[in-house]
């Protein structure tokens, strides 16, 4: 997804969005093919396979050095205080799709897929798997909240990792050493296991860095079930379902969620490689599986 013309903005150093989903799914490949990685190379561990960072792109480095520099407690509050009153503009979830198609640049020559048919690509291979309905639309809105771009926020604000902000950093976050220049790095009482949480306070009572995970959550919570909700909410925070840290913040509640959070992240990383969808074709199916969920409009 591009952000048109402005490859030198220096707030969004990626030259498009996909470039962080493409790292992300190198850094976390499915768990079958870590296995046959380490099995033919008895020499390296799984950890030397998890070190994509070693190989990341330029502009994937700068994307991170920013990220972590800029997610601070004192930013991740105003965005909530800002974008959560959902007062930028009411539209339906297919409008929203389409709004976010905006954000292509045709002249991108590396791929042909709108970010629409890519939403299309998750959606699809879910339902294809005979998930039920919520959870068919779960894939189809879960980016949703990178209409964030549009608005004005840059690709720092927008994805990313997301990790918790208001306590210690953890050493399996990517690129831990860029927090050396986020300000909350030289406050000791954020830099404690629990910061300003208590243990087991549960996810939904932590600060996340923020970006699309959170708005989207936000945006749609009111209309889909529970574990739709830790879906769109968490399908980034990598540190949590991938590298298991910060489990002493969790709840039951979390852990019981979190296999759901884990299914969901397997189509999210690994559908994107797909043939493109057929969207006129698909479109009655889909607007008719949004009505059953959501009203005609919903503030953004």
């Amino acid at each position: 997804m591009t952000i048109p013309s402005q490859p030198k903005d220096p707030q969004n150093p990626l030259g498009d969005l996909e470039e962080w989903d493409d790292f992300v799914k190198e850094r976390y490949p499915k768990p079958a093919e870590k296995e046959s990685l380490v099995g033919t190379n008895p020499e390296k561990t799984e950890d030397q396979f998890r070190n994509y960072e070693a190989e990341a792109r330029d502009s994937v480095r700068e994307f991170y050095r920013l990220n972590h520099r800029g997610q601070t407690l004192d930013f991740v509050r105003k965005k909530r205080s800002d974008y959560l009153q959902l007062n930028r503009r009411e539209m339906g979830i297919w409008e929203a799709a389409e709004f976010l198609n905006t954000l292509v640049d045709d002249s991108d020559p590396d791929t042909d897929l709108s970010q629409l048919e890519h939403l299309l690509q998750t959606s699809e291979q879910i339902r294809k798997d005979g998930h039920p309905r919520w959870f068919i639309l779960a894939g189809f809105i879960h980016d949703l909240g990178k209409v964030l771009c549009l608005f004005g926020e840059p690709q720092w604000a927008v994805v990313g990792d997301t990790f918790p902000v208001g306590c210690a950093y953890s050493e399996k976050i990517v690129f831990p050493e860029y927090f050396d220049g986020n300000p909350d790095n030289q406050n000791n009482d954020l830099q404690t296991a629990l910061g300003i949480y208590e243990e087991g306070c549960g996810l939904d009572n932590v600060l996340l860095s923020w970006g699309h995970d959170e708005y989207i959550y936000h945006v749609t919570k009111d209309y889909l079930p529970i574990e739709a909700q830790y879906m769109l909410r968490y399908h980034s925070f990598y540190p949590w379902h991938r590298e298991k840290e910060y489990t002493h913040l969790t709840n039951a509640q979390d852990e019981e969620m979190l296999s759901w959070v884990l299914e969901f992240n397997r189509y999210d990383l690994y559908t994107k490689s797909h043939g493109a969808p057929d969207v006129v074709q698909l479109r009655s199916f889909y607007e008719e599986l949004i009505a059953e969920f959501f009203p005609a409009k919903l503030r953004w």
